[in-house]
């Protein structure tokens, strides 16, 4: 009887230390738990905060380049009006159209638009060539003196409202040494709409209305792109405008058919590209649909240090400004 209740003891014992080291042993692992879930909060934060970092010091350039257009803006401002004095045959100008030409809103439409009824004689595009001005982004305050400084070479049907900007960078010549390279280049049209202009005011980016824009991609420019995808070539579009336009016609399987039509592609960061593989384009102002366009394809902290490198380079920026070249190949030197 004795030894009977020695070995309970013993078993009685040996429950109470394994119960003792299970308790133990939960709360290590509670522990344990709770120091990676602070671990996990305050690496959030940190990123958070370097997130928060990045967004004023992106900010902070693009407030000091249109600081420095502002100033820009104001000095041809002064010279435009010291033109104008000088002038003695402007008001003449002015009385001559009026008696011709009469333009009238008729109606005011959301986001500024107008509809307007026009009276003129003769033929109406020239009416326009004559006395309408060259459409220009927001932040150019003067008038081209000559209108072929805001348009590419390769330039074909009218209908945009804004220049493919990062075609500016190419003349005749350079598009001849690029085909003696053996490199196939490829023609898209796109009329470019007003709302390229617009930037993006709602904080979710889903709610941006795009406005439509027409695209065109021929039979000759449809097979070159899709030869190229299928020899495993590079397909590198000019500007943004030709991005959305291919872009716009790919199919699930990223080739392209012959096409034309309406899109309102709005790309940003999240969107998997179905054609393009590099992308030449100019630096874009700040909450704008092009700059979300190029972090897609770039990221946003690699568009963030390009912008820190231009600035401290002294590049210019926007539509008259230096060009980048954006990759997705991970072995080429960034």
């Amino acid at each position: 009887l004795r030894a009977k209740r020695a070995a309970e003891a013993t078993e009685r014992d040996a429950r109470i230390k394994e119960k003792n080291e299970m308790i133990k042993k939960k709360k290590i692992l509670e522990e344990l738990l709770l120091s990676n879930n602070k671990q996990k909060i305050q690496k959030r934060n940190q990123l958070a905060e370097q997130a928060r970092q990045e967004q004023e010091e992106y900010e902070r350039i693009i407030k000091k380049q249109l600081d420095d257009m502002e100033k820009e803006r104001k000095i041809e401002e002064e010279r435009k009006r010291m033109r104008y004095e000088n002038t003695k045959d402007l008001k003449k100008m002015i009385k001559l159209r009026e008696e011709k030409e009469k333009l009238e809103a008729k109606e005011v439409l959301e986001e500024g638009n107008r509809i307007v009824e026009f009276e003129y004689e003769g033929i109406f595009e020239e009416v326009l060539d004559k006395l309408g001005e060259m459409p220009l982004p927001p932040y150019i305050t003067h008038k081209l003196e000559d209108k072929n400084r805001y348009q590419t070479v390769y330039a074909k049907y009218e209908g945009s409202a804004a220049a493919p900007t990062a075609g500016l960078h190419f003349t005749n010549d350079l598009l001849d040494k690029i085909s003696k390279m053996g490199v196939d280049i490829a023609y898209v049209t796109l009329h470019v709409g007003l709302g390229t202009f617009r930037p993006v005011k709602v904080d979710d980016v889903t709610k941006h209305h795009m406005h439509t824009e027409y695209y065109s991609i021929d039979k000759e420019a449809a097979d070159k792109i899709n030869n190229a995808k299928k020899n495993g070539h590079r397909v590198i579009c000019v500007g943004t405008t030709s991005c959305r336009t291919i872009e716009s016609a790919a199919g699930d399987d990223g080739f392209i058919k012959p096409s034309n039509g309406d899109t309102s592609i709005f790309i940003y960061p999240g969107y998997k590209f179905k054609v393009l593989d590099c992308l030449i384009t100019n630096f874009h102002l700040p909450e704008s649909t092009l700059i979300m366009l190029v972090s897609a394809l770039a990221g946003r902290e690699n568009v963030l240090e390009a912008y820190r490198i231009a600035v401290n380079e002294k590049y210019r920026f926007f539509s008259f400004g230096d060009a980048m070249f954006i990759t997705n190949d991970d072995t080429v030197v960034k």
